[in-house]
């Protein structure tokens, strides 16, 4: 969505915060390009020495935790309302629900964690957490470390390879794209060949997580 030009006007007119806005606007469900403005940030950086690196890597840091913090609010608010209302239109019912739900329930704090490298997940994961009423410590807990070591790694790694890095970053991107794809293929696989058996593992556990509450 942005080419380097536009960055680097974006950067020297609003500098940090425009790393923070842009980064916290994408994790809280918005489709902007905040790895994007990250990388940019880092190289225009290294090259011109106008901004620090460290001030960077917080300012991305703090947006991807802040952000994700109001998508996880939305969903959790909001989210359940309005599926629960027009989910059957898309095929998603009450039981698909719970099941989302215990998918969280087990393995959301990585869903979190791993969704910040991944772009269309770095988007939706705060909010479908939310959605699926993930625990709202463990969230924090998985969200933050996502959000620093995502901020470190592309921070840091722009700012020293900068023209190189783009170079890689192409490659990188695509292998992750592929293992996604492939990974998505196999759980679809193995809810097809379980799903029976997961929608009764997943009525139970939330019914006795609603039991456990006040």
């Amino acid at each position: 969505m942005l080419d380097q030009a536009q960055i680097i006007e974006v950067l020297t007119t609003f500098g940090y915060w425009a790393v923070f806005f842009v980064i916290a606007l994408e994790s809280s469900g918005l489709p902007l390009p905040g790895e994007t403005i990250l990388v940019g940030a880092a190289i225009f950086a290294g090259q011109t020495g106008k901004m620090s690196i460290e001030w960077i890597i917080v300012a991305a840091a703090a947006g991807a935790i802040i952000g994700d913090n109001i998508g996880y609010w939305i969903g959790r608010t909001y989210g359940t309302r309005l599926i629960t209302r027009y989910g059957g239109y898309v095929g998603i019912g009450q039981d698909k629900l719970r099941l989302g739900q215990y998918l969280f329930m087990r393995w959301g704090g990585w869903i979190v964690f791993y969704g910040r490298f991944i772009s269309l997940l770095r988007i939706l994961a705060a909010v479908l957490a939310g959605v699926n009423h993930l625990d709202p410590r463990k969230f924090f807990v998985f969200n933050a470390a996502g959000g620093i070591i995502w901020a470190l790694f592309f921070g840091y790694g722009g700012f020293y390879l900068m023209a190189a890095f783009k170079q890689i970053e192409g490659p990188i991107g695509s292998i992750a794209f592929v293992a996604l794809l492939v990974g998505l293929f196999v759980l679809w696989r193995y809810f097809k060949v379980n799903e029976g058996r997961l929608m009764q593992e997943a009525d139970a556990a939330v019914k006795k997580r609603l039991k456990g509450k006040p």
